[in-house]
């Protein structure tokens, strides 16, 4: 078997978990609470922001140049294609996409952006990738599965999300993610794959968290007046 089945094996509980959530439920459903969406899009704009980031520090570390472009791709695709689910939320809660950048990172946000930028910062491209690879896995899992059960028409109120997670091009990005963990553990020890077995279950478990971070509106505990300077 190979490591990235590995993984999806021994993180399969958490994507059940994740397919059974009650916002994932409800974009099938069609009925996902405005202040559900509004707080997922504030959120997912700065964590994208923060992936775009991240592929950056992964170029760092390649050594041939077919990675460094998958990675310089993916910051493409982030910038000027994922908006696209983004507007499709905006559009159902009844809000302008420019009025939810720069929001302040949530605790859930706020931690799993800062798992993954340390896991490049210190780790390997095998650590990296595996603690990034959550990300696009689930949503192609998700847009998947509401394809199948749901069989989304044009006039669905998430059509534009499901089909956008579903389509080839996430496939093709999912499967890329998951050939370069299996290149990186081909020649990683136990150890080192011990990490990213590590990060990519953390991950995963975050990807579950961002989705209830965004049901329940999830806020610091203390609410501060902050002046910016």
């Amino acid at each position: 078997m190979k490591f990235s089945e590995q993984l999806r094996r021994e993180a399969d509980p958490i994507f059940q978990a994740i397919f059974e959530h009650p916002f994932v439920k409800g974009i099938g459903e069609g009925n996902v609470p405005k202040e559900a969406l509004i707080h997922y899009v504030e959120q997912d704009f700065e964590y994208l922001s923060t992936f775009c980031r991240i592929y950056g520090l992964a170029v760092s570390k390649c050594t041939d140049r077919e990675d460094m472009a998958f990675f310089q791709q993916q910051i493409g695709f982030v910038l000027n294609s994922e908006v696209h689910p983004h507007n499709n939320f905006c559009e159902v809660a009844g809000v302008r996409y420019e009025e939810l950048q720069k929001a302040p990172l949530a605790p859930t946000a706020h931690h799993y952006t800062r798992h993954m930028m340390e896991a490049a910062a210190n780790g390997t491209l095998g650590e990296t990738l595996a603690a990034l690879a959550p990300c696009p896995w689930t949503y192609w899992e998700i847009g998947k599965k509401l394809i199948q059960e749901v069989k989304p028409t044009p006039d669905h109120p998430f059509y534009e999300w499901i089909m956008f997670y579903g389509n080839e091009e996430v496939t093709s990005i999912t499967q890329v993610f998951m050939d370069k963990i299996d290149a990186c553990a081909s020649t990683a020890g136990e150890e080192e794959k011990q990490r990213m077995r590590d990060h990519f279950i953390t991950s995963t478990q975050l990807e579950h968290q961002f989705w209830t971070m965004a049901y329940t509106q999830e806020k610091w505990p203390v609410a501060l007046d902050r002046v910016r300077v």
